[in-house]
């Protein structure tokens, strides 16, 4: 499986590379005032809205450094049935790819607690890699609001 990578703090995390729709440089964001903890707002992509949130916000605590590495991921985010949505995700050194087995990843012992998004981890050669799952980082309340909100500006 294909795997993309990026970093929150000095951790590295991955996505299933499969859900990607794109990686895009920094865009100019547009601020959705009233917005939940760990949205940043919201991007233009081939003319729609899609909402951005922040992984370094949402998990951190602090806004995602403006690096000449910091991506945002655009990911195909389920929202009924076969039905997807574009959502953005703004992350730190997100320049790399990597080939793992699903199988190679393990329960971290401390999911008891973990924000739900949070998956289970690998070792390799550059310490521990952890799994993001990329429907899980929205609740479907959070859900219902940003993709209702984008659907009012489009």
């Amino acid at each position: 499986m294909l795997l993309l990578t990026f970093r929150l703090g000095q951790d590295r995390y991955a996505l299933d590379a499969g859900q990607v729709e794109a990686v895009l440089p920094l865009l100019a964001v547009k601020q959705l005032p009233g917005a939940p903890t760990g949205v940043a707002g919201a991007i233009g992509y081939r003319g729609r809205p899609v909402p951005l949130i922040d992984l370094s916000l949402l998990a951190l605590g602090r806004a995602a450094e403006p690096l000449l590495s910091t991506r945002i991921i655009l990911l195909r985010y389920p929202v009924a049935g076969d039905e997807h949505r574009l959502l953005g995700l703004l992350a730190e050194k997100a320049v790399e790819a990597v080939e793992r087995d699903p199988g190679d990843f393990t329960a971290s012992g401390v999911e008891a607690g973990m924000p739900p998004y949070l998956g289970p981890i690998a070792p390799d050669a550059d310490g521990l890699i952890q799994w993001v799952r990329g429907e899980a980082l929205l609740t479907p309340a959070i859900r219902d609001i940003l993709f209702a909100r984008l659907a009012a500006l489009s």
